[in-house]
């Protein structure tokens, strides 16, 4: 029954470690998906980006401020000086939530009557604005027991209600998060998979090196080979964004133009990017555990799922190393908030300086390994 069993695996072992690369990439692979995993995926949101538009300016104010802060969700990067500056900012997406203090915020506390204060919340991030929706309200309920516990009489209202307002996604639909950072992952995954499988393939078929002894220069054959993926590409962006609006009812507020650019430069650097996996590998099933080193990222790290203000300071800064991470944050500004292109571009250069770098080192590594 056991015949050849010895045998066996004795081939099998010697076939595994014949090639390191691969066995490195197997044991790697699970380590780096653990740790990621056990870092990143936090869903406690916390250091949410907020601008503060304090009309009134005294003390009672600036501790409301502090108690905002106190609770360890919001984070205040600046201070607003009018409606417009307080909007503008959430719009641009430098901030998820805005916070106006009327100016007799202070007056009408001492009076013991009820004082207003507006919270605007990008609705664009579902998860952020949920907690930020839960402990704004918190805060205002823990505020006003505090006033009232000092205050002599009969007090019939609560002395201070604070009013948010969800911008862009006042429904707090699920999709309306998702579904453009979803867009943006998938088109990585399929072209940088799509570009890396055609190009190794055609490795172990050795039809790639005949056509390097062909007078058609290095640069000519790189280019040569992405420019029909950037056609498909093209194609697949189009399907999913028809997708994304007929089927679950995303529609796009802001400029088509604006979206068609930036999703031609992030095709730009995903081709890229599956170009230089493809010279470190031999074999489709290498190439598959490369991307997997990139993809486990994108997913976790982009801010597809998962804010990136959770995350440690070094898992936060690999994040901005991926270039799933500016897209989505253009694909969410141009779809659901109408973000202007000044707000925009500095994402697209971004990505085009990745695509460049990315595509400059993959042709040297393509002139080295198969020159």
């Amino acid at each position: 029954m056991f015949r050849g069993l010895y045998a066996i695996i004795y081939k099998e072992t010697r076939h595994i470690l014949r090639d390191p690369k691969t066995l490195f990439l197997m044991l790697l692979i699970p380590m780096l998906e653990l740790t990621i995993f056990g870092y990143a995926v936090n869903l406690d949101v916390k250091n949410i980006p907020t601008v503060v538009y304090n009309l009134d300016g005294r003390e009672p104010s600036r501790k409301l401020v502090d108690a905002f802060v106190n609770t360890g969700y919001f984070t205040v990067v600046g201070t607003a000086h009018s409606d417009a500056g307080m909007y503008g900012a959430i719009v641009a997406g430098n901030v998820k939530v805005g916070i106006k203090i009327p100016p007799d915020f202070t007056d009408t506390l001492v009076t013991g009557t009820t004082t207003k204060v507006q919270v605007l919340i990008d609705g664009s991030d579902s998860t952020s604005a949920l907690q930020a929706l839960n402990t704004s309200n918190a805060i205002a309920f823990g505020q006003s027991i505090k006033i009232l516990s000092r205050v002599v009489g009969g007090v019939t209202e609560m002395p201070l209600e604070v009013r948010p307002r969800i911008l862009f996604n006042p429904d707090m639909k699920t999709a309306n998060f998702m579904i453009p950072g979803l867009v943006g992952v998938i088109l990585q995954v399929v072209i940088m998979l799509l570009t890396a499988f055609a190009i190794v393939r055609e490795k172990e078929q050795g039809t790639l090196e005949q056509l390097m002894v062909t007078p058609v220069s290095r640069l000519g054959l790189i280019l040569g080979k992405l420019v029909p993926y950037g056609f498909v590409g093209i194609c697949e962006s189009i399907s999913v964004l028809f997708l994304m609006r007929t089927l679950f009812q995303v529609q796009i507020a802001g400029n088509i133009l604006y979206l068609a650019g930036f999703t031609l430069i992030f095709l730009f650097t995903t081709l890229s990017l599956g170009l230089l996996i493809s010279t470190f590998t031999d074999n489709q099933i290498q190439a598959l555990q490369f991307s997997f080193l990139i993809l486990l990222p994108s997913f976790l790290l982009s801010g597809f799922m998962f804010p990136q203000e959770t995350m440690p300071a070094i898992i936060y800064w690999i994040g901005q190393v991926v270039p799933a991470t500016y897209f989505i944050r253009i694909l969410r500004g141009i779809i659901l908030r109408d973000a202007p292109l000044e707000a925009l571009w500095h994402s697209g250069l971004i990505l085009a300086c990745m695509g460049v770098c990315i595509i400059t080192l993959a042709t040297l590594r393509f002139r080295k390994t198969l020159a």
